[in-house]
């Protein structure tokens, strides 16, 4: 029995940055953090030959070819896995389709188990680029790549995306009080709306690859708005970070319609009247989590409770994906 969790992920700034599109003209740069919200895998050895596969289908097939899930199909595939004697299951913490990087948590928690059934030791920096390599080179989604590094990694952690395609991680260079205080203030609001990030992304990545010039200033704004958030963070500057979220995302509503709708601008209005410094739509938007920087929570968390908003409480996961068990 093996058992691997993988962290989702909120943005801090230069979202969007991390598409191929972008950077391999451009280069991207992007703060993320993981939280202690998970994608879990687990492996375990059958007598029976044949693949049982459980996540919100059930799949027993003979061989990879037939598994349905491409994700787990490619993976399987991509380490040669052939034995049918297996059992994999998925749980989550929170449903895809929120904006949390759960796409990239799944394959890098699949990936680091099946490394651990083969009995290797494997690099987070080489666990996501399997991660993005399954998701961007053979699936051909139009994503980014932050989902698959943060989850690897962990921790509050700045992100260059060369134009070689190359990517170097480094993390925030932050003080304890300020960790606490970003911590304690950073709020997650539930809409309600669950959305594929992929629908959203092909309009961005389609934009870009037609060098659409309103798109790439657009992205280029953003990521001088990530490279000014790591500044403000590490200065200490919460106050100036939660401004800085708020111009991000008025720029991030104008890349598509699909961005927002009037319940989440509705929502947005009520929040900064009632507590918040700054916020954005967490993902690639139309849905999924609102986060806000409060500068009195009390009061927000009742806003968006009288508002139907649950909060889902979180803090910083600073280990990135890991075998819990292993047996």
């Amino acid at each position: 029995m093996i058992i691997v969790r993988s962290p989702l992920r909120i943005s801090l700034g230069g979202g969007g940055t991390d598409l191929p599109s972008y950077y391999q003209n451009h280069g991207g740069f992007l703060i993320s953090a993981a939280i202690d919200k998970y994608v879990y895998i687990t492996l375990h050895l059958t007598f029976v030959e044949e693949l049982i596969i459980k996540y919100s289908k059930l799949e027993r097939v003979k061989s990879i070819d037939e598994v349905e899930h491409p994700i787990i199909r490619e993976s399987l595939k991509y380490l040669n896995i052939t034995a049918p004697h297996l059992e994999i299951t998925s749980m989550a913490d929170i449903p895809a389709g929120t904006g949390l990087g759960s796409s990239g948590s799944f394959t890098t928690a699949l990936l680091k188990a099946l490394h651990t059934l083969k009995k290797h030791l494997i690099h987070p920096k080489e666990l996501a680029e399997e991660a993005c390599h399954i998701e961007l080179n053979v699936l051909k989604e139009p994503i980014g790549k932050q989902d698959q590094y943060i989850a690897a990694y962990g921790g509050i952690t700045c992100f260059n995306f060369c134009e070689n395609h190359a990517v170097t991680a480094a993390p925030l260079n932050i003080s304890q009080d300020t960790l606490f205080n970003l911590e304690d203030n950073l709020l997650l609001f539930f809409t309600g709306y669950s959305r594929s990030a992929s629908n959203i992304l092909q309009e961005q990545d389609k934009k870009t690859k037609e060098i659409d010039q309103d798109m790439i200033n657009n992205l280029h704004f953003i990521k001088s708005l990530g490279l000014k958030s790591k500044e403000a963070l590490e200065k200490g500057y919460l106050t100036e970070f939660a401004e800085l979220m708020n111009v991000h995302w008025q720029y991030k509503k104008s890349r598509s319609g699909n961005m927002s709708n009037h319940h989440i601008d509705e929502w947005y209005r009520l929040a900064i009247e009632n507590g918040a410094l700054g916020g954005k739509i967490i993902g690639a938007g139309g849905g999924g989590f609102l986060m806000f920087y409060a500068q009195d929570k009390f009061k927000l968390k009742e806003t968006m409770r009288k508002a139907g908003l649950p909060e889902v409480r979180f803090r910083f996961d600073f280990l990135g994906t890991q075998v819990v068990t292993e047996s």
